[in-house]
């Protein structure tokens, strides 16, 4: 089988940034997996991955464009700290989550000040090109209880 729409992907992967540094991989971890043009990975990653096989090793380079767009210099934000949560104590670069109406996003603390703080929304990696080394342990259809969902069910997937 063949990734395409509507399957559930199993797969390991390594993130690196523009200096071959590691970012994250799930090495020495379970797969991850994920429910295929469902909007569930950046969209270049998913793009990279179409058509591929189990057992196939992969390596996409994603621009900006491809994978968390350019950086916005208008995404600085003024949120009360009671608001941002991750730590106790704040400092400028840290990053935080905060509870928006479209769910949890992360954020990097640009200025705080005793009651608010200045915060970056641009995702870490906007602006930067990225390399995902991609090793593809398993390909299947996803079940109808997945495809109503929207995601992959199981280990690496969604838990409910």
């Amino acid at each position: 089988m063949n990734i395409s729409k509507d399957s559930v992907v199993q797969l390991h992967y390594s993130l690196f940034d523009e200096q071959d540094n590691l970012i994250e991989s799930t090495s020495g971890g379970n797969a991850l997996a994920y429910l295929h043009g469902h909007d569930n990975m950046i969209p270049g990653f998913e793009k990279a991955l179409e058509g591929k096989a189990a057992g196939e090793h992969v390596s996409i380079t994603l621009t900006p464009e491809q994978a968390y767009g350019a950086r916005r210099a208008d995404a600085i934000q003024r949120v009360p700290v009671k608001h941002l949560s991750g730590a106790k104590v704040w400092k400028k670069g840290m990053t935080a989550v905060v509870h928006t109406e479209q769910g949890p996003r992360q954020v990097t603390v640009e200025k705080v000040g005793r009651f608010m703080a200045d915060v970056d929304t641009n995702h870490p990696l906007a602006g930067k090109t990225i390399r995902f080394e991609v090793d593809i342990q398993d390909i299947r259809a996803a079940t109808a209880e997945e495809l109503a969902h929207g995601h992959a069910h199981g280990v690496g997937g969604h838990q409910h």
